[in-house]
């Protein structure tokens, strides 16, 4: 796969993770907290704590990877512990988003939806890889795991270049996770009004 052929593949991957997105958020119109109370309230502080850890992790990637993802390997901080940190908070921003209807069921189903949808890229993203690095990129892959963290293998770059524009960038992006919280407020209002009918409860 070309660099080119990366970067047509990544339009596409970033076309449909919006089409899904924006299915999942019609879908949970109608999907209501089976929980109240402090239960609602937790699983919403929950939620909100997440998508701050996700925020935060990204922008600490892309510290270290901005600009650099397909131009060389990069082992250390978060790709130290996973090769996909990026993923991985994207991931626990899904969570997050999800917390906010209140329901552990959603939170837990947007991360296993965000994981298994990078799964694929991951796959595809690999390939060109190897492909490009050849055996210092299979080393890599033989340390480091793919997806969940090993914290025993982090270690700290001496030094690091940081684009401004690409850490602006995806501080700005995770942000978005934010809009979560008052998307899913006037939900709630709007199903409590009886303005929106709610065909699912989930604790």
């Amino acid at each position: 796969m070309s660099p080119a052929s990366l970067s047509r593949f990544q339009k596409r991957r970033r076309i449909a993770l919006a089409i899904l997105v924006a299915v999942l958020f019609i879908a949970l119109l109608f999907v209501e907290s089976a929980g109240s109370g402090r239960f609602h309230e937790y699983v919403e502080a929950l939620g909100i704590s997440l998508i701050f850890i996700a925020i935060l992790g990204r922008t600490w990637c892309t510290l270290y990877i901005g600009g650099r993802k397909a131009a060389e390997i990069v082992d250390t901080g978060p790709y130290s512990v996973t090769r996909n940190p990026l993923y991985v908070f994207s991931a626990i921003g899904a969570a997050g988003v999800g917390a906010m209807v209140g329901s552990i069921t959603v939170a837990v189903g947007f991360a296993v939806l965000t994981w298994a949808a990078f799964h694929y890229v991951t796959l595809v993203e690999e390939d060109y890889l190897k492909k490009n690095f050849g055996q210092p990129y299979l080393d890599y892959l033989a340390r480091v795991p793919r997806f969940f963290p090993n914290f025993g293998l982090f270690r700290e770059a001496d030094m690091l270049t940081v684009k401004p524009r690409n850490l602006y960038r995806t501080f700005a992006d995770g942000l978005l996770f934010l809009l979560a919280y008052p998307f899913f407020e006037v939900i709630e209002y709007l199903q409590n009004s009886g303005l929106l009918p709610v065909v699912l409860r989930l604790y």
